[in-house]
């Protein structure tokens, strides 16, 4: 398969979801929590990918995927014509492990990709806290509600799965994202001390998931601590926008997110600050790419992914995007990402690096027409 079939077949299933023939094969599916969420991991080609299961365009989606075989491949299926096949990732080694207190390491850290393991070390966020400001897309508290990890995972806890994960699966960069807490630094600083003991344990690329903090100093405290990229993500990109879906964080102003994107990018360089841009909530196409236009002269990596409306959140009815809708954004943002020179197999560690919620990746390795050609 050609890397632009590869890119339409990933986007296609990206937004319209898929079928599973056996629903066992989705048993290591991840429902609930901060994301990606309600989606299984397949292998198309040398990519992996996260895909929807258990959302609602997924359940009537074209795509049917076949019982794996003894291998884990297994066939993907169009009204009846066969498109593809994928393999289904094997699960991780060390989610059969328990930290010394008796948690299972699954409950502390996820294998999201073949080799990215995340975690979201604080489970609770201000933002979740009323109906009134928060994230409607969010479900960082289902997870927690379901009892399949904890409110707050220690350093020490975090070091001890990540060093299994690296030594077991093969592990080669970890995302730390958080919950919002109380405080001007916005998650900052458990960043830097979950950073430290990981660190400390294992010699593991990071990246670390905050709001802007409120002193740009924290941006040193975190690079310091061993985090090798930044995201700070703005997920819609006009206030108008923000303020409806996600009221709590829109009370930090977009002034703020590019100040700090600035100061970002002097510390870890250009390419290692990313943000996460939600399409399909309103905003308009060329809100988004002229946006994205604006990060990448900063030097900042607009991770642009299609909107999932997950169960249980205010927006689980919400229409995703249309495979059409993504192609327009996601060809001209690969051509955009490529130019300014910053692209995801340079990151260092993170989502732009995995790539796996996202078709992104495979639009930047298309070919970039020279200036002035026609």
């Amino acid at each position: 398969m050609s890397e632009l079939s590869h890119s339409g077949l990933i986007n296609e299933l990206q937004t319209r979801g898929m079928r599973l023939v056996d629903p066992r094969a989705g048993h290591d599916s991840r429902r609930g929590g901060a994301g990606p969420s309600d989606h299984k991991a397949i292998t198309i080609g040398e990519r992996t990918v996260m895909i929807p299961v258990h959302t609602a365009p997924s359940f009537d989606s074209p795509y049917l995927v076949d019982a794996p075989d003894d291998t884990g491949a297994a066939r993907v299926t169009c009204e009846g014509r066969e498109v593809a096949t994928v393999r289904f990732p094997t699960r991780a080694k060390f989610y059969a492990l328990r930290t010394a207190d008796g948690i299972p390491y699954s409950h502390i850290a996820a294998l999201h990709s073949r080799d990215v393991l995340a975690t979201t070390v604080l489970q609770t966020c201000i933002r979740y806290e009323s109906r009134k400001k928060t994230c409607q897309f969010c479900a960082i508290g289902q997870s927690l509600a379901a009892g399949r990890t904890v409110a707050h995972k220690t350093p020490a806890q975090l070091a001890e799965v990540a060093k299994a994960a690296v030594e077991l699966d093969g592990v080669r960069h970890m995302v730390l994202t958080t919950g919002t807490p109380r405080g001007k630094d916005r998650g900052a600083a458990v960043m830097v001390d979950s950073a430290r003991a990981i660190r400390a344990a294992v010699d593991l690329p990071l990246q670390a998931q905050v709001e802007p903090p409120e002193d740009d100093a924290w941006h040193a405290r975190m690079a310091e601590a061993g985090i090798d990229s930044l995201g700070m993500h703005l997920e819609a990109v006009t206030p108008e926008v923000r303020q409806r879906i996600m009221p709590g964080k829109a009370s930090v102003p977009l002034e703020k997110y590019w100040s700090s994107f600035e100061a970002a990018v002097r510390v870890f360089g250009r390419g290692q600050v990313s943000t996460y841009i939600l399409a399909g909530l309103g905003d308009t196409r060329e809100a988004i790419l002229s946006t994205a236009e604006r990060l990448c002269a900063l030097g900042v990596y607009p991770f642009v992914v299609p909107f999932v409306p997950i169960s249980g959140t205010p927006l689980e009815s919400h229409p995703a995007p249309t495979p059409e809708f993504m192609a327009s954004l996601l060809r001209p943002l690969g051509e955009m990402i490529v130019r300014a020179g910053i692209r995801s197999e340079d990151i260092k560690a993170g989502c732009g690096r995995c790539g796996a919620c996202s078709a992104l990746a495979s639009y930047e390795t298309l070919r970039v027409p020279a200036e002035g050609a026609a």
